[in-house]
């Protein structure tokens, strides 16, 4: 707070003294926004406030809710008109400095009240990025889920596939070997061997003995 005070806005309002009256009316509301007392209201009505803002912010433009995570002056400046309509939904809601930044901003331009808006959009960003975190989580634990769901499913398409092989294994005929041809013991018959034409045997006869 006294950084604040001491140090951004002297500097602040020096720059906006050499710019013209609106300027150093802005530089004023800013040196009048009281970052303590908002601060302590926002800590106290957290739990109310985080569901509507979360609300709020999904039915942001893009860049609002770029701005709203990483609040920066030139996209403050380059999308005012967005700003001025997230602003004015948070005063709906009451929700701490809102009211004062959003006048403000209305009265001189979110450019000039840089400091106080990004205030409030630094605050509203811890639910933001808290439910982005949340959904982080879920969507990890999703995955997760998914991925041992698909890892379950294909152990037990395994399981039935090797069951089913089981099965079938058990169903299946035993096959029974062919007997082997049993060797031919008996002899084959004997081949009848050719009859042998007996010759007569030639007897010799004595020469006639002469007379």
């Amino acid at each position: 707070m006294s950084y604040w005070k001491d140090n951004v806005l002297p500097k602040i309002k020096k720059v906006f003294e050499k710019n013209g009256p609106k300027k150093a009316a802005a530089a004023e509301a800013c040196e009048a926004f009281d970052v303590a007392k908002y601060s302590k209201e926002f800590d106290e009505k957290k739990t109310e406030l985080q569901p509507k803002v979360v609300e709020i912010y999904e039915a942001a433009a893009a860049e609002i809710k770029t701005l709203v995570k990483e609040p920066k002056v030139a996209g403050l400046k380059k999308h005012s008109a967005g700003v001025q309509k997230f602003l004015d939904e948070l005063v709906k809601i009451e929700f701490p400095g809102s009211k004062a930044v959003s006048e403000a901003s209305s009265k001189f331009g979110p450019s000039y009240v840089s400091g106080p808006i990004i205030f409030v959009l630094e605050k509203a960003s811890t639910f933001v990025v808290t439910e982005d975190k949340k959904e982080e989580e879920a969507a990890t634990a999703a995955a997760v889920e998914t991925t041992g769901t698909v890892a379950e499913e294909v152990k037990e398409k395994d399981i039935v596939v090797e069951a089913g092989d089981e099965k079938k294994e058990e169903a299946a005929p035993a096959t029974v070997a062919a007997p082997a041809p049993e060797a031919n013991t008996e002899a084959a018959p004997a081949t009848e061997t050719a009859k042998v034409e007996e010759v007569p045997a030639v007897v010799a006869t004595e020469p006639p003995k002469a007379a």
